[in-house]
């Protein structure tokens, strides 16, 4: 059974992502997938000190629930990553996680060695994101700092869900098929990784 990560970055339980990313791990699950869920806003997740611990093995050397979260990016197949826009990137809470994935960075590109642009994925992912406005360019910098983080665990950003328009708690709700495509997108997602080999 091929393990899926759903990784909620709201600050808010009902938020519009967490409605969307509900849907997307109902649809992994009747898909047939392993769904591991976590909420960021639960966690206690020091941002990234900087401090360098990490070059000796690759992993954070501060001792929170972050450590939890890192053996799951490593041990799952998919990942399902939802965060509302908030001035033009993620939320808060996920973007203290994707800073202490500065750890897996260094793993994959000073301690194993890496060529920088040499790409071997060997996870795929889905981001879900809305936003209040309807910018054109709403989402450009967002996708590029998902495509950069994905790339720290070796994983391909494989569909985005971007939705404009939504502000407040529960508009998705009145988009439908907004939901419906959460869903398809999460079933799919399982499908889309049957072909990955099991992760050692």
């Amino acid at each position: 059974m091929k393990k899926i990560l759903a990784i909620y970055g709201s600050p808010r339980r009902k938020g519009n992502t967490s409605l969307l990313l509900e849907r997307a791990v109902q649809g992994a699950r009747d898909g047939g997938g392993q769904v591991t869920e976590i909420v960021l806003r639960d966690l206690k997740m020091s941002p990234c000190l900087e401090i360098y611990g990490c070059k000796k093995t690759g992993r954070c050397v501060i001792k929170d629930d972050f450590q939890e979260v890192y053996d799951q990016l490593l041990s799952c197949h998919g990942l399902i990553l939802a965060s509302p826009i908030f001035f033009y990137t993620v939320s808060a809470h996920t973007k203290i996680l994707m800073d202490r994935c500065q750890s897996l960075w260094v793993k994959k590109y000073w301690i194993e060695k890496t060529p920088f642009g040499k790409k071997e994925f060997r996870r795929k992912g889905v981001f879900i994101s809305v936003g209040a406005t309807k910018g054109k360019r709403l989402f450009d910098g967002v996708l590029l700092t998902v495509r950069y983080f994905f790339d720290t665990f070796d994983a391909e950003l494989w569909r985005a869900l971007l939705y404009r328009g939504l502000d407040f708690e529960g508009d998705a709700l009145d988009f439908p098929h907004y939901l419906d495509e959460a869903y398809e997108s999460g079933r799919a997602l399982v499908n889309a990784v049957n072909d990955i080999p099991e992760i050692q």
